[in-house]
């Protein structure tokens, strides 16, 4: 039996805890497990902890525990929170409809026992809210959390389908964000419109990751653009790279553009590289 588990609350949030108790979880199970403030629901994702992920949260705090598998009357009750949500959310935008800023609501989730109600938005820069979370306290009676968002969180509540037919990476495998720049695109000769390598969320593909050791890789064994070399004794630039098919472009000083094999290329004179204003 697996001493620890990892699982994933309904907020997206995923947390490790301890099976201290032995007890016999699978994958996809709901179960009961404690939280700072009273006990949530979560789904079973993995059914152990790597070491280096174990040792990092281990001097972070203590792990807590998992109580109980769900029963069916802690699944009745999952079901009823839902329409307690709903009508959260209706409070939530009446009542800001009184306060000076904008904020767009994405998702309310309660707590599996009722002590915490957090609400995701999405809104313009920063807002002080302080007294809108106090008036949202007195009306509920509990613990209120509101928690801004970025465009790629919204994206992953929300779910949908990219560009490529597939759910979204955040809202189906992705754990955690990873860092997308504009280089990683040009290291794909992705860079040229913007809006064709960007998702909903108005940022990069997420995508863009995945294949970028490759290219960095294979990118070792071709020219840098600019660089200068002789064709049939006329000077050429290089212009861009085709990693994938491992074919060179140049041009002229016409702006004319020539395709040739990587194994030819590496058969022409070098006059210079990489600045395009040497040639």
């Amino acid at each position: 039996m697996n001493d620890y588990i990892e699982v994933e609350f309904r907020s997206g949030r995923m947390g490790y805890f301890q099976n201290a108790a032995s007890i016999p979880v699978n994958p996809e199970d709901l179960v009961i497990v404690e939280v700072e403030r009273g006990e949530d629901i979560a789904q079973v994702v993995h059914m152990s902890i790597p070491a280096a992920e174990l040792d990092d949260q281990l001097t972070k705090g203590k792990l807590l525990n998992i109580k109980r598998i769900a029963t069916e009357e802690d699944l009745g009750k999952l079901s009823n929170i839902g329409f307690e949500e709903e009508k959260a959310s209706k409070t939530f935008l009446d009542i800001l409809e009184r306060y000076p800023f904008e904020m767009k609501l994405i998702e309310t989730i309660y707590q599996f026992d009722g002590n915490k109600l957090t609400f995701f938005f999405t809104a313009d820069g920063r807002i002080d809210f302080r007294q809108f979370v106090r008036e949202l306290a007195l009306v509920f009676r509990t613990r209120i959390e509101l928690h801004q968002t970025t465009g790629r969180d919204e994206a992953k509540r929300l779910g949908g389908f990219g560009m490529c037919g597939l759910q979204y990476c955040c809202g189906s495998f992705l754990k955690h964000f990873n860092q997308v720049t504009i280089k990683m695109a040009k290291d794909q000769n992705l860079a040229g419109n913007l809006s064709k390598i960007s998702g909903p969320c108005g940022r990069l593909l997420c995508c863009l990751n995945f294949e970028e050791d490759f290219y960095v890789e294979e990118a070792r064994d071709f020219p840098l653009v600019g660089t200068c070399v002789k064709m049939n004794g006329t000077r050429m630039i290089v212009l861009r790279n085709d990693v994938i098919n491992k074919k060179v472009t140049l041009t002229n000083e016409n702006q004319e553009l020539t395709e040739i094999s990587l194994e030819q290329f590496e058969g022409l004179e070098l006059v210079s590289k990489p600045a395009i204003e040497q040639c």
